[in-house]
């Protein structure tokens, strides 16, 4: 697969959902490419979320289409499944197993085969930096160490496209460096990286091209450096988001 070749191709993607009088993605058009980090902003209810639960066969959309390395989302679910990650905002793990426990539940749901299962396993609790964590509850866990725990849960499969929707809410220091470093390392690795924050400063550093949505709509994307440069007055990108999106991120925070 070389680089620059779209492998998320989305076309005029609708979502309505009953008794709301606007559509929660109103006829989004973009690509994403191979290797890309890509990060995803908007507003609350700006239909982020939604566009992920899509993408990743979560939700049906209302009509249009999205292609995922060629597969329709509409009939070729079970297939982008085994090549596709999600990194859900809500922890995804039992708080009443060991993070160990977790892991070999979600290896099994993958279908990992039987005998790299404990080597995989092995090689994700160090990269997470949890290995002396392993055979404790997941209930005991600082809300750091879950988002790291939640992010290999779903990364055991190693896929090649990983959607993350908001990894970092309520971490510590340590936990969003080590986080940050997994993701960086997985995108030179050669991963495509689907990223939603609220953290834009987090996302200035982190992604190569950002596209905001507001209303169900994708705004405007680029590089982060590009929408600075064509934003008039724009500093950085919380100054974008503010001229784009008409809300301060910042203050949210």
């Amino acid at each position: 697969m070389k680089e620059n070749q779209i492998i998320i191709k989305i076309k005029n993607l609708v979502k309505r959902y009953p008794k709301t009088e606007k559509p929660a993605l109103n006829g989004i058009d973009f690509d994403v490419f191979q290797g890309e980090f890509f990060g995803l902003l908007g507003p609350n209810g700006s239909g982020k979320t939604t566009l992920i639960s899509i993408l990743c066969g979560l939700l049906h959309p209302s009509s249009g289409d999205a292609e995922i390395y060629g597969h329709s989302i509409k009939n070729k679910s079970q297939k982008i499944r085994q090549i596709i990650g999600l990194v859900p905002q809500d922890i995804a793990l039992y708080p009443t197993l060991t993070l160990r426990q977790n892991l070999h539940f979600f290896a099994k749901l993958y279908h990992i085969p039987r005998k790299v299962i404990n080597e995989r396993i092995d090689k994700y609790l160090e990269v997470a930096q949890l290995t002396d964590n392993a055979d404790q509850l997941v209930k005991g866990f600082s809300g750091g160490m879950k988002r790291r725990a939640n992010l290999i849960a779903g990364m055991l499969h190693e896929p090649k496209i990983i959607f993350l929707d908001e990894p970092t809410v309520g971490v510590d220091t340590i936990s969003r460096y080590v986080l940050f470093a997994t993701l960086k390392n997985f995108n030179k690795e050669g991963k495509t990286l689907i990223y939603t924050t609220h953290y834009l400063e987090e996302a200035q550093k982190l992604c190569s091209r950002i596209g905001i949505i507001k209303e169900g709509n994708i705004v405007t994307h680029g590089s982060p450096q590009e929408l600075v440069t064509r934003t008039e007055g724009a500093k950085d990108l919380a100054d974008v988001f503010i001229k784009v999106a008409g809300i301060d991120l910042r203050k949210e925070e």
